[in-house]
């Protein structure tokens, strides 16, 4: 830990010393990018009360990233969770998982599993029509609502375009770690898309992905393996995506109006690597297996009108249908004939939202005050088959769950300019529920802007998260399990602190500096956990039991010099939980445990050859978190979770040909070749000795990977 924190001086000392070389630079004038994500009206980020992070639709073409999960594994205070088993990605930020990180398509969350805007499933996102996406850590309760506890990412989508038609296909071809052919193996994807600009008023946007991930072998044979040794299926389980999406837009004087829909499909497959024999006597033994697939299916509506009223008000209003469907598909598959037979299709969840935000501003003929006025309506019918297998009545019977939760939000927000320099804005939120106690969420923002260039900002948030679906309703006892939800448990508050120091800065020599330093303090109450509450025989369930404390400080550096662009980052978080486990009589040590985070990336563009080379790196220091179990003798006790170390590179050469029509892209994923990443157990937090289970292994990737990605653009008047 000592040259953990001796590399993190390091990369504080060098952004004050920046900062200090008064001889060597001069003040940028120039406009920052314009920001919307928890803004009163659009406005430039050196203008936002917030620290808004900006990923660009550069940073995201440079990557190849056709998913959020391809895009978000080289930033700072960002961890993306993998599972290999049943294809999904999700986001860890401050090390509180995805429940309380909040993604928008628009500013409309996104609906998941089990939530609106929580635990989605990070390559379910598709990147094709992205403008560009903004981030902001720490509490946004006030505006995005529940469950926007360590921040939210907001995608922005492209409406209209320059051109009266605008053409794009895209071709990319990847390996999945070393396996790759046409047909079984490795990564294919195809998008098509269409803009056309009917006049200056009416446009349209259509386009279309497909996307196959043939699975990840490894050690396994996949799904035509005849031999009964456990070695059949996939390490990753293979995957395919079909998404589709059409906008209809108008836009005249202050007035403007689309219409959004988008549909993503998914299938999932599963084999077995068990295989079942069939006695045909006389004749040889044959073999079939019981597998099984998953489809998804997700529509998404979002009808979104802007203006103004009497002249004077900005109004902001946008309306949202969105319903998600996961089925099951069990069979029967023989390896002999490789056919399919006693296919038992059924819907296995779903859920359906229907939501509705709008905001009303510019109350004041008064460029120093703005007042915002907004509300929130989320109406989502959650449904859970008992035939899943998860939900069951007693342990008797099967039973399907349908739930409702409804919540219906008033909120303000002003913003005052109290001088040039000085801005402050304070926010409020009431939230009524069906399901739990009315909750508030509040806000206190201020900005200055201190001399040559310098930004400071500081934010006190005070947010909630409510349980969701499987946290209240969840039922699966039998005589191998007993995992209970709890529909008493109450929603979680929260409490942020950040303060955060920015510079931007032209050097005489031409050359441009960033620097960013950010401290963060999150404080949460009542905080769900799914825990042991009886060793024998065990029993878990979720309660409302623990507090968790969390600070973190983080710092970026950017230097941009003629073709060069170059940035490093740090990011060093402490977490502290405290669990009191009254049932069994124990309690968790409630100490500050660190993790260190690095990133850079460094950028050369080469103008006469139309090529730009990229490298991106990030550096994930050892994770620790304290969990339930027994040791030896039988007894409960908190053991110490240690996730090693280990760093993720990607790299990129993109190439422009015959004025930027045709785009190649040629680069390689997880240089260092991730696959697993060793989780040790460590003594118990009463000094009682060691868990009894050896060394366990996270997945968190298929290994090196490479990629050709082929675009052709095609834009005329």
């Amino acid at each position: 830990m000592k040259i953990n924190f001796t590399l993190f001086a390091a990369f504080v000392f060098c952004q004050i010393s920046l900062a200090q070389q008064k001889d060597t630079i001069v003040s940028r004038e120039k406009l920052s990018e314009v920001v919307v994500t928890g803004q009163i009206e659009p406005q430039s980020i050196k203008k936002s009360v917030f620290n808004v992070r900006v990923i660009s639709k550069q940073d995201i073409k440079q990557l190849a990233a056709n998913n959020l999960s391809d895009v978000l594994n080289q930033y700072l205070n960002i961890t993306v969770q993998n599972s290999g088993s049943d294809g999904r990605s999700t986001v860890s930020m401050f090390g509180l998982d995805s429940q309380y990180f909040k993604i928008l398509v628009d500013n409309i969350p996104l609906v998941s599993d089990t939530g609106m805007g929580t635990n989605v499933d990070l390559t379910q996102v598709n990147l094709d029509d992205v403008e560009r996406i903004e981030i902001i850590e720490g509490s946004m309760g006030v505006t995005h609502g529940a469950n926007a506890v360590t921040g939210i990412l907001n995608i922005i989508t492209k409406k209209g375009g320059a051109n009266k038609w605008d053409i794009s296909a895209t071709i990319q071809e990847e390996t999945v770690g070393n396996e790759y052919s046409l047909s079984d193996k490795g990564r294919h994807i195809q998008s098509l898309k269409v803009g056309h600009k009917f006049n200056d008023n009416w446009y349209v946007n259509i386009g279309g992905n497909h996307n196959d991930f043939k699975g990840f072998y490894d050690d396994k044979q996949g799904k035509d393996y005849i031999v009964n040794d456990n070695l059949r299926g996939y390490s990753w389980l293979p995957k395919e995506q079909w998404v589709g999406n059409a906008m209809l837009g108008y836009q005249k004087d202050n007035f403007k109006i689309f219409y959004k829909f988008d549909y993503y499909g998914e299938n999932v497959d599963f084999y077995s690597p068990v295989l079942v024999p069939q006695d045909n006597y006389p004749f040889p033994e044959t073999f079939f297996a019981r597998d099984k697939r998953y489809l998804t299916n997700r529509f998404y509506h979002h009808l979104n009108a802007n203006g103004k009223l009497f002249s004077k008000l900005n109004y902001n209003v946008s309306v949202s249908h969105q319903k998600q469907e996961r089925d099951a598909e069990l069979f029967d598959y023989q390896l002999e004939t490789k056919k399919e037979s006693n296919n038992n299709r059924f819907t296995y969840q779903s859920k359906e939202v229907f939501y509705s935000t709008g905001t009303l501003s510019n109350f004041f003929n008064n460029k120093k005050v703005d007042f915002q006025l907004g509300y929130e309506i989320t109406n989502e019918n959650g449904f859970y088959s008992g035939a899943a297998g998860t939900f069951l009545d007693n342990g008797l019977q099967s039973v399907d769950v349908r739930k409702r939760l409804e919540n219906y939000d008033i909120f303000t927000v002003a913003e005052i300019s109290l001088s040039d320099k000085l801005s402050i804005r304070p926010g409020l939120r009431y939230s009524i529920q069906n399901t739990f106690k009315d909750q508030y969420a509040s806000s206190l923002g201020l900005r200055y802007l201190f001399k040559k260039g310098l930004e400071a900002r500081a934010s006190l948030g005070k947010s909630y998260r409510t349980p969701n679906f499987d946290e209240l309703y969840t039922y699966f006892v039998d005589s191998n399990h007993n995992v209970q939800g709890n529909p008493n448990l109450v929603p979680e508050n929260s409490t942020s602190y950040e303060v955060s120091f920015k510079r931007t800065c032209d050097l005489k020599s031409g050359g441009q500096i960033a620097n960013n330093l950010a401290v963060t303090f999150l404080d949460v109450d009542d905080r769900i956990d799914l825990v042991l509450t009886q060793i024998t025989p065990s029993k878990y369930k979720y309660i409302n039991i623990n507090k968790y404390k969390m600070w973190n400080i983080s710092t970026t550096e950017q230097y941009a010099y003629k073709n060069w662009n170059v940035k490093v980052g740090a990011a060093l978080v402490g977490i502290s939980q405290k669990l009191d486990l009254a049932e069994l009589g124990i309690t968790s040590d409630d100490k500050f445990l660190y993790s260190l985070q690095l990133n850079s990336s460094i950028s050369y563009n080469v103008p006469k050859w139309n090529t730009l080379f990229a490298l991106y790196y990030k550096y994930n220091g050892q994770q620790q978190q304290y969990a339930t179990g027994t040791n030896e003798k039988g007894e409960a006790e908190f053991y110490l979770n240690k996730i090693n170390p280990y760093s993720w590179m990607d790299a990129s050469v993109r190439k422009s040909f015959f004025n930027n029509q045709f785009e190649v892209t040629l680069g390689a994923r997880n240089l260092f070749n991730i696959t697993n990443v060793q989780i040790t157990q460590g003594s118990g937090a009463s000094g009682g000795g060691t868990h009894a289970a050896g060394p366990q292994a996270l997945m968190l990737g298929y290994g090196r990977s490479y990629f050709l990605k082929l675009t052709y653009n095609l834009n005329f008047n």
